[in-house]
C-alpha cells in the first residue's frame, strides 16, 4: 500500500504518519507514506520522522492542480487532513478557509478520480453539525455550521460525498471532537493554556467558560481513522466520539493544577463571535460496525500532554515567536 497524507506535518496528520510508520496500525503495516503539506505556521517538519526510508515529503498546496497531477498517481489511498482549522482565524479571513477546505478538497478529489485512487478518507469535525443543547449527534444529523471554519469543512464533506455519488470514488468521512496531545500548535485551547501557565502568564478564557466540548486523545482519533480506512464502507460517515464532555473552565482549572500554578491566572476574556455552546457526538456506529473504542483515559492523557509540553519547550517556544523551522521548495 502507498498512502498519501495531506496536511501530514500538522498536529493530527503527523501523529497518524508517525504511528503508521512505527507499525501502530496492523491493517496498514508495511505501507509507504507520502506527506503533502504546505508547511504553513501549523505544519512543522520536526513533527515527522524524515529519516524513515518509507516516508516521502512533498511541500506544496492541495489547491495546486499541476502538483497533484504529479503527486497523486501511484497511491492506493489518500487520507485528507489538510485544512485551515482555527475558528478565530476563520473569523478574520474566511476566504482562506473556503479556498483550502472546499476548493482544495475538490481539486484533490478530482486528482484522485483521474488517478483511480482506491480509498479516500475525508477527515472532518463535529463542528459541521453546529451546536447541540442536549443529546448527541448521529451521522444523519443535518449540517448546521456556525463559523466560517465549520462551514468550509461542511462544504468539503459535501464535495467528498458528491464525488462518491457522481464518480464512484470510495470516500469515507470521519467527524471527530476536540483533539489533544503532544505536538499541537499553541493556538489551540489546551496547548494555549499550558504554554502560558508554564511561563506564569495569565491565560484568557472566553466568556463564562461554560462552553462544553467533547475531548479525545489524538492517538485514539488517528486509530479511528486507520480503522475507517481499512474497514469502513464507501460513502460511509463515522462520528469519532471521545466520550469525555467538559466545560472549558473546568479544563482550564485542571490545567492550572497540572502546571502547578494558581487558578487565578485564568482570566475572563470577551467571548468569541458565534461561539457554539456544546458539542457531543454519538459514536455508536463506529463502535458497532468496526469495533472502535477510545483507549486513552482523559485524566491520564491530559497529564501526559502537560508533561510533554513541560519537557519540550524547545519545540513550542519557536512557534510562539514565529521562528519555527521550515523547508523551502519541494522535496521530491
Amino acid at each position: 500500500m502507498s498512502v498519501l497524507v495531506t496536511g501530514g506535518a500538522g498536529f493530527i496528520g503527523s501523529h497518524f504518519v508517525r504511528t503508521l510508520l512505527a507499525g501502530g496500525y496492523p491493517e496498514l503495516d508495511g505501507s509507504s507514506v507520502t506527506v503533502l503539506d504546505k508547511l504553513t505556521y501549523a505544519g512543522n517538519p520536526a513533527n515527522l520522522p524524515l529519516g524513515d526510508p518509507r516516508l516521502h515529503l512533498v511541500v506544496g498546496d492541495v489547491c495546486d492542480e499541476q502538483l497533484l497531477a504529479r503527486v497523486v498517481p501511484g497511491h492506493t489511498d489518500v487520507v485528507h487532513f489538510a485544512a485551515e482549522s482555527h475558528v478565530d482565524r476563520s473569523l478574520r479571513d474566511p476566504a482562506a478557509f473556503a479556498r483550502s477546505n472546499v476548493g482544495g478538497t475538490q481539486v484533490l478529489l478530482d486528482a484522485c478520480v483521474t488517478a483511480r485512487v482506491g480509498r479516500f478518507v475525508q477527515v472532518s469535525t463535529d463542528e459541521v453539525y453546529g451546536s447541540i443543547d442536549d443529546g448527541a449527534w448521529t451521522e444523519d444529523w443535518p449540517l448546521a455550521p456556525n463559523s466560517p471554519y465549520a462551514a468550509a469543512k461542511a462544504g468539503g464533506d459535501l464535495m467528498a460525498r458528491a464525488y462518491w455519488r457522481t464518480h464512484g470514488l470510495d470516500v469515507r468521512i470521519t467527524r471527530c471532537g476536540n483533539n489533544y496531545g503532544p505536538h499541537q500548535h499553541p493556538e489551540k485551547l489546551i496547548p494555549s493554556f499550558v504554554t502560558k501557565l508554564l511561563q506564569g502568564m495569565p491565560a484568557p478564557l472566553y466568556g463564562d467558560g461554560r462552553h462544553v466540548r467533547e475531548w479525545i486523545h489524538v492517538d485514539d482519533h488517528c486509530r479511528a481513522i486507520a480503522t475507517v480506512l481499512a474497514g469502513g464502507r464507501a460513502g460511509g460517515i463515522y462520528n469519532v466520539g471521545g466520550g469525555t464532555e467538559m466545560a472549558n473552565r473546568d479544563i482550564a482549572n485542571r490545567l492550572a493544577t497540572l502546571c502547578g500554578v494558581s487558578p487565578g491566572l485564568i482570566r475572563p476574556a470577551p467571548d468569541r463571535k458565534g461561539h457554539d455552546r456544546r458539542y457531543a457526538l454519538n459514536g455508536d456506529k463506529l463502535r458497532d460496525e468496526l469495533g472502535f473504542r477510545p483507549r486513552v483515559r482523559f485524566d491520564d492523557g491530559l497529564a501526559q500532554t502537560v508533561r510533554w509540553y513541560a519537557d519540550n519547550t524547545a519545540w513550542w517556544m519557536p512557534l510562539l515567536s514565529g521562528s519555527a523551522p521550515g523547508l523551502s521548495g519541494a522535496v521530491r
